[in-house]
């Protein structure tokens, strides 16, 4: 999913400054975007207050929205550099096209995921004939320097690992969960899991102590670490976790996000990942020329226009405003 934002602003990110070392809750809310006609979506990275949780650099939550007579969502072709797109569903189904003539459509707890590497563009819309309910995540992972400009690629896995207790069954989206490892690509040291919790289910989730969590709620009544994450919203946990105390009081949807801190630090701008003003810059034009990104064969309509980049210097900097 692109972000559509006309007047799209910088977002600083990267570097270990400001990563909070103990568990913490802090509860992110989110900016309500729109994009096209019949989608909003809920922002929760980068967030006023924090800008990444491990790679983790963008979290758009959308829907469940009654999409029967309209559209669904419609993205035009928009060019991504330096970082990976993950897409979720829990409901509906997605229509991803790209550069490598890649064409598939994605259903829910199935994996899109789609590495940029130095270059590469897509679409995505809901397919003609498709579902009631549209509900999912898009979500950007941060590639380090050293794997930022490979080439680019896209990746669908229909199966996925599960792991199950009383109440819980989760699905490893990236990295690994209690020994269940997802077989999709990573760079970095993350971990994405769905977590689907019956009502009344009471669990404790293993983690990884160095890595950085948050949560994000997809559906119904949830209590993360004992503070009630409503559907949409985010709570931030910091590190030094060696578990995670779930309980739902209805049937309930999250996603866990977690990884190392990404040491780097990044300009994120409009879909451009870099490290300098002359990478974004160098990126926009060459979108604009029609060069590197290539081409969207298929999609019914032309290509988005990248927004015009902000007059103040774009410098990298650290993880919080």
């Amino acid at each position: 999913m692109s972000n559509l934002d006309r007047h799209a602003t910088p977002s600083l990110c990267g570097g270990r400054g400001f990563v909070v070392a103990e568990p913490v809750r802090e509860l992110l809310n989110p900016k309500r975007v729109q994009l096209g006609e019949s989608t909003e979506v809920r922002r929760l990275l980068p967030n006023l207050g924090r800008r990444m949780i491990g790679a983790w650099a963008f979290v758009d939550h959308y829907g469940p929205d009654d999409i029967a007579d309209e559209p669904g969502m419609q993205v035009p072709p928009h060019p991504h550099m330096g970082l990976q797109t993950v897409s979720w569903l829990h409901d509906g189904e997605v229509l991803h096209r790209d550069s490598t003539g890649s064409l598939a459509t994605i259903r829910p707890r199935e994996l899109g995921l789609m590495t940029s590497g130095r270059a590469i563009s897509h679409s995505e819309e809901s397919p003609r004939t498709h579902a009631r309910l549209l509900h999912g995540a898009q979500l950007w992972v941060a590639l380090p320097d050293a794997d930022r400009h490979t080439d680019p690629k896209f990746e669908h896995h229909a199966e996925l690992p599960k792991v199950s207790a009383p109440g819980i069954e989760a699905t490893v989206i990236l990295g690994d969960i209690d020994g269940a490892t997802s077989p999709g690509t990573t760079y970095t040291p993350i971990v994405g899991a769905d977590l689907a919790l019956a009502a009344g289910a009471e669990a404790r989730l293993p983690l990884v102590p160095d890595f950085e969590y948050g949560v994000l709620s997809m559906s119904g009544e949830v209590y993360v670490d004992g503070v009630p994450v409503p559907p949409g919203s985010m709570l931030y946990l910091g590190c030094g976790r060696s578990e995670l105390p779930l309980r739902a009081e209805s049937d309930a949807g999250i996603m866990l996000l977690g990884g190392e801190p990404f040491a780097e630090e990044l300009i994120m701008w409009w879909n451009f990942v870099g490290r300098t003003q002359q990478e974004i810059e160098q990126a926009r034009e060459d979108w604009m020329t029609g060069s590197r990104f290539g081409e969207v064969k298929g999609y019914d309509g032309g290509p988005l226009a990248a927004p015009t980049l902000p007059s103040t210097p774009l410098k990298p900097r650290g993880r919080t405003r």
